[in-house]
């Protein structure tokens, strides 16, 4: 995010001495001094300035991480996973945010997970690609080296690659911490045609800088009651040769993570929450790219939010049957009255696959029953992928089995229920 900001101590030139305070006429040792850029150091990055040497490692061992394995959706079918029947309530307590993950969609470019968390996470790094991850319930404190964040329901936390980080769901929340993992093998930025060629976001882009939250800080092991020399783990998700091309390890440091005594630059964490994304409507139902709020190598993410609908008086509010040829269409329900799937048994917490190849659209009776309605109470968080999704563990769980059915003339909801989600 070409968005500079400059952090706790550092300083005024670059790749200059840093020291640290030392007694009068004394001098203090180094502090030292990390570039983290991303594309080989020709785009974005930040210099944080370390109590430790960040190359240290006292020890590693492999961390087995959960299934990662793939079926693909053959025959081709549109689905409906349930994600809220993913995890029961009396294993939520011990569950976090990082190991807990249970993979529902993925290919080679990108992977949809989900959980329900109540523990601490461990200290936790992704060397493959950005996370984006949605708050679909609950709050929680995320402890970056670049600083804090309390996040809470609506909010996506962007996190960049190799971002040492841990989330702490908070016990004060009445409801469970719930996130929507997107793990990308890229970066994930707001889309090009928002930015300027400097980078900031245009008047035309549905959010701006403003509405973008970065880390408080800078943050350091005493700041959460911890001493800076306590030995820690780090768990580390990176490429390896695995049938999944994924495996983890854990490295262990003879020091806190936490050590980071100030930043600077224009490549860190930061969070957005969905209610601040302003939504762009017209006369006409408007395609799904002017939901856009982030994209990645070969995947898009968008949000549909309560807005106006269409205002020409012979408008058709609900989406108009499409074929998007080049990509799957992931639409995860998070809140409210969906107008276009009623009569599917869709629900809060469903997930709707719609691969490319298979034409799809309302409802039987939703484009009629839409006319004239101008304002729809929804909230979806959708991926489209430009190479197909298989099903994960998690999604071939939850698969209702019934929603290719649910355009069939006179069959009904799919599972003979009203699929409204208001």
């Amino acid at each position: 995010m070409a968005h500079y900001q400059a952090m706790g101590s550092i300083p005024p030139k670059r790749h200059t001495q840093h020291r640290r305070p030392a007694g009068r006429g004394k001098t203090g040792e180094l502090y030292y001094e990390e570039l983290m850029g991303e594309e080989g150091f020709s785009s974005d990055s930040s210099l944080l300035y370390h109590r430790n040497i960040p190359s240290t490692i006292a020890g590693a061992r492999e961390w087995t991480i959960g299934d990662l394995s793939t079926t693909p959706n053959h025959p081709l079918k549109p689905r409906h996973l349930k994600l809220h029947d993913l995890f029961d309530a009396k294993d939520v307590k011990n569950t976090d945010v990082v190991t807990g993950r249970r993979l529902v969609l993925g290919n080679g470019d990108v992977r949809i997970s989900y959980v329900v968390a109540g523990a601490p996470s461990p200290w936790y790094r992704n060397g493959i690609g950005d996370e984006v991850v949605y708050v679909e319930r609950g709050k929680a404190r995320v402890e970056t080296v670049f600083g804090a964040f309390d996040v809470a329901e609506g909010d996506y936390l962007v996190i960049p690659r190799a971002t040492t980080h841990r989330w702490i769901p908070k016990r004060s929340s009445k409801d469970p911490l719930r996130a929507y993992c997107i793990e990308g093998n890229s970066h994930i930025a707001p889309p090009k045609r928002y930015l300027s060629k400097y980078g900031q976001l245009l008047e035309h882009a549905p959010y701006c800088e403003r509405d973008l939250r970065p880390p408080t800080g800078p943050l350091l092991a005493e700041d959460v009651g911890a001493k800076a020399t306590d030995a820690s783990e780090v768990y580390i998700k990176h490429r390896g040769n695995g049938p999944s091309g994924i495996v983890g390890t854990i490295h262990e440091l003879p020091f806190h993570p936490l050590d980071v005594v100030g930043w600077d630059g224009c490549l860190y964490p930061y969070a957005f929450n969905v209610r601040d994304f302003e939504p762009i409507t017209g006369r006409v139902h408007q395609p799904p790219p002017v939901h856009q709020v982030f994209e990645g190598w070969n995947f898009v993410i968008c949000n549909f939010v309560p807005r106006k609908v269409d205002y020409h008086p012979l408008s058709i509010p609900v989406p108009y049957y499409h074929s998007n040829v080049d990509s799957d269409e992931i639409m995860f329900y998070v809140d409210g009255d969906y107008e276009a799937r009623k009569g599917s048994g869709i629900g809060k917490g469903s997930i709707s696959v719609h691969p490319g190849g298979h034409a799809h659209g309302p409802q039987p009776g939703a484009s009629e029953a839409s006319i004239g309605v101008q304002y729809f109470d929804e909230l979806a968080v959708m991926v489209d992928t430009f190479r197909p999704l298989e099903l994960g563990e998690g999604g071939r769980a939850v698969d209702d089995g019934k929603y290719a059915a649910s355009w069939l003339k006179g069959s009904g909801a799919a599972d003979g229920s009203d699929s409204s989600i208001g």
